[in-house]
């Protein structure tokens, strides 16, 4: 019976984990690693080997960096500033905590427009390169949930074989 419910809060963290995101004030991540401890921890110590943990850290990384490296890629691409890189980057994280879910996408975007009309760009300019910002975020978002998917998967095919 303890078993059937761990695995239960196993899949609903899994489940959450792709909600947190859409709404970034939960952590995504996290979720998935407390589902992963769950099984280690409750249901059986031996299948998850250092293999397992090894590649989940790598891909932990990868989500962490996912959203501030896409955000800072597409403004430089679309002509921003290096200081509108950065801003994007504090900005992703500032959205975060601003108006979720919206503030991830709208104070990166409202930044990077600021910030490159204070570098005497044109409107134009700085819009594009918010349009970079806006394009970072989605790419970013999709590698989170593709690389989450990838977790998951692998978890399962670790427990199954």
């Amino acid at each position: 019976m303890i078993e059937i419910i761990i695995w239960i809060l196993i899949v609903a963290l899994f489940i959450l984990s792709f909600v947190g995101v859409i709404y970034p004030i939960i952590p995504s991540v996290l979720l998935i690693w407390i589902g992963f401890l769950l099984y280690q921890f409750g249901i059986n110590g031996d299948e998850l080997g250092f293999i397992f943990w090894t590649i989940m850290v790598i891909f932990t990384i990868i989500l962490f960096v996912a959203d501030i490296v896409a955000n800072s890629y597409f403004v430089k691409k679309f002509g921003g500033s290096k200081w509108g890189e950065r801003g994007a980057a504090i900005a992703v994280i500032i959205g975060s905590f601003v108006i979720p879910p919206f503030g991830i996408i709208i104070i990166p975007f409202v930044a990077v427009l600021i910030i490159e009309m204070l570098q005497k760009r044109t409107f134009q300019e700085a819009f594009k390169a918010s349009i970079g910002s806006l394009l970072g975020f989605l790419s970013g978002t999709f590698a989170k949930v593709f690389v989450q998917i990838i977790m998951i998967i692998l978890f399962i095919i670790n427990i199954i074989f």
